[in-house]
């Protein structure tokens, strides 16, 4: 494809739950953003189907959302004319097939992290991508869309700050913390495909999106601490209570885990996640310390981020709050008020990734459009799950370094 294409994208969203909803919102918006990074040449975009296998949420959904239609099964956007972009937003363990099926169809495809249940599948998705060298396949790892996140990135990649020595950094949510909560495809799978999975692979990426490729893990400690939990009565949209019956079901997998790491450019990452800490729906947070100075990042302050370095006198110098505006990455043209301190949020990151995958879509194979970086490709994300499962093999107890593979 090219960027002179005309007529409209036909884009869908397998996966009408949580994430599946930001997919849906972004796709939606995508074509006002529009300047600065995200270049002119977006072709229209129409917005087909979104799938899923629980027909009220799909209907509900495209409702919602001013989708064309609702389907309850991922087959259907495959075999349809009228699609090209496909969002994959359902539990891990779907990912494969789904992803498979599409690209054999002929459709490009944006698949939420982690990319597949084990380093096996995940290979195999990439093998399909490489056997599709003409569309684009790709991993979404938001947070790489946060212009806080970028703005204090740019401060390394400059020199300003220097190199990262230590990248620490915690995510903490509390969607676990209530025992009573219903059992989901979340708490499925062995140790390393709870907590680790679903959140530290997201704290994995942004520790080598600061430092580079992480090198080896030790240390790491995995916890369980709700051992079984109710089963829903009804189906249930992501992390929401729901009624549940008197039936139980076994909880296979870690509330939460911590290991160490070493980068391969020598810097010590820290890592803590967590899906049980109270009052935290959604605690992400680290801490750069680095050659020149420090810097972090609190998602609950979005629209911000902290830095310390040496150019304010002894006396007065410290860390100080950098309010995110749009001479930062992604701002500019990328919100309806593109003004400093004016405010943004994890939906927006959504609405950027959507926007950068339509344009290399359009655009061509690993060809941005205008200063935006094209979304990371399955390869990505197959590294990725060989740095958890490094993680989950230093779990042995025996204190030795694992590699990543």
């Amino acid at each position: 494809m090219s960027a002179t294409r005309t007529r409209p994208l036909g884009v869908a969203v397998i996966g009408a739950g949580m994430a599946g909803r930001a997919h849906l919102a972004g796709y939606r918006a995508a074509t006002t953003l529009t300047g600065g990074a995200y270049g002119e040449g977006l072709p229209p975009v129409r917005l087909v189907a979104v799938a899923d296998a629980h027909a009220p949420f799909a209907e509900a959904a495209a409702a919602r959302y001013g989708y064309e239609r609702a389907e309850t099964s991922w087959q259907a956007v495959a075999e349809a004319d009228d699609v090209d972009a496909v969002s994959v937003v359902v539990a891990n363990h779907l990912h494969r097939e789904i992803v498979e099926g599409l690209l054999a169809a002929g459709k490009h495809v944006l698949c939420e992290k982690p990319l597949a249940p084990s380093v096996a599948d995940a290979e195999a998705m990439v093998a399909a991508a490489a056997a599709h060298p003409e569309q684009v396949a790709a991993v979404g790892f938001t947070f790489r869309r946060s212009p806080a996140i970028n703005g204090l990135r740019e401060q390394v990649l400059n020199g300003h700050l220097g190199e990262v020595r230590h990248f620490n950094g915690h995510y903490w949510c509390d969607y676990a913390a209530n025992p009573d909560a219903p059992i989901s495809w979340r708490y499925e799978g062995g140790l390393g495909s709870g907590a680790l999975a679903d959140i530290g692979s997201h704290l994995v990426d942004l520790g080598e999106f600061f430092c580079g490729p992480l090198e080896s893990v030790r240390g790491t400690v995995f916890s369980q601490v709700t051992t079984r939990r109710p089963k829903p009565v009804g189906a249930v949209v992501g992390h929401a209570l729901a009624e549940v019956g008197t039936e139980f079901e076994d909880v296979e997998n870690e509330d939460l885990a911590t290991f160490t790491a070493t980068f391969a450019n020598g810097a010590t990452g820290t890592f803590s996640v967590s899906r049980i800490a109270h009052g935290l729906p959604n605690g992400l947070g680290f801490e750069i310390f680095t050659e020149n100075g420090a810097g972090a990042f609190d998602l609950n302050r979005t629209g911000e981020f902290t830095i310390a370095d040496s150019t304010a006198p002894g006396a007065i110098n410290g860390y100080r709050q950098v309010l995110v505006g749009p001479e930062h990455p992604y701002l500019a043209g990328g919100v309806p008020m593109d003004f400093p301190s004016v405010g943004h949020g994890q939906s927006d990151f959504f609405t950027f990734q959507c926007r950068a995958f339509l344009n290399e879509v359009a655009g061509g194979v690993g060809t941005p459009i205008g200063a935006l970086p094209v979304v990371p490709p399955m390869s990505h994300g197959l590294h990725n799950l060989r740095v958890l499962d490094a993680v989950t093999r230093a779990a042995t107890g025996t204190g030795e370094t694992v590699p990543v593979d």
